[in-house]
């Protein structure tokens, strides 16, 4: 069974917004604003939700970074990654499995993931293709 998800880079001045979630085990990890594609959804309505959900922002999306292929021990994630940039901070309680948002830049997230707290390697490579500006417009998505 293949799980479709979506992600998002969201990106002011030098820093990038990530999640800090509890995942059960003995540190948090970070991650982007990210999550399921849910039964009748896109990944554009998808991540929009997602965002919202897990960071209060609001956010214009801006590009299409592609489809990322991520394999587990048991599962298959197809998970489209987007950029967006921040609009407005709502006034909206966030997902309880995030611990706090946090404006990082690029050198800090690699700092986390050489401390093994990136929640997958997913999260610096769709940050790096970001940052070199690799991606596609958002009408390659037909929903």
């Amino acid at each position: 069974m293949i799980h479709s998800t979506a992600a998002c880079v969201i990106q002011q001045d030098d820093h990038f917004l990530l999640v800090e979630e509890a995942k059960g085990g003995p540190q948090t990890v970070f991650n982007q604003p990210a999550g399921h594609i849910e039964p009748g959804e896109g990944p554009v309505a998808a991540i929009l939700r997602e965002v919202e959900e897990e960071t209060a922002w609001r956010v214009m999306l801006t590009g299409y970074l592609g489809l990322y292929v991520f394999h587990t021990h048991d599962k298959t994630f197809h998970s489209h990654g987007f950029t967006a940039e921040p609009v407005a901070l709502l006034d909206t309680p966030l997902d309880p499995d995030i611990t706090a948002t946090h404006w990082l830049t690029l050198e800090e997230i690699r700092a986390l993931h050489a401390q093994s707290r990136l929640r997958s390697p997913l999260v610096l490579r769709r940050i790096e293709d970001a940052a070199c500006e690799r991606g596609y417009p958002l009408s390659v998505i037909r929903e």
